[in-house]
């Protein structure tokens, strides 16, 4: 596995423990599609959410939650229409979530979740 990718994958694994401590119920991990790939959805509630997690080691190109554009999150939008289209889920609604991980050099992961990025 490349570092990229670990860091990556270890940001995720951060991510989905944060949201299960916030009482979410994690349904999917890395749901891939033809269009693409979802790297977290989960139930807040009665409420469906997407989210998009994106993990950095440091702030020199930028904090992770900026790499993020407006069309990525269109994209992270029709991939949940597809993922829900293929479960049998039914939720009160739906919302598509970021969740910015910095991993310093030294201690824990500072967690950024920004709810409802439109």
């Amino acid at each position: 596995m490349r570092a990229k990718d670990a860091v990556g994958r270890y940001g995720e694994d951060v991510a989905a423990a944060h949201v299960r401590e916030a009482g979410w119920q994690v349904l999917d991990r890395n749901w891939r599609c033809t269009d693409g790939e979802l790297d977290l959805v989960g139930m807040d509630g009665d409420e469906l959410v997407a989210v998009e997690v994106k993990t950095r080691r440091s702030t020199a190109y930028g904090h992770p939650a900026e790499a993020v554009t407006a069309r990525k999150l269109a994209r992270v939008r029709r991939l949940a229409a597809q993922w829900l289209a293929t479960h049998d889920v039914h939720p009160a609604s739906v919302r598509v979530d970021v969740i910015a991980i910095l991993l310093p050099r030294a201690g824990a992961a500072q967690v950024e979740h920004l709810v409802g990025v439109v």
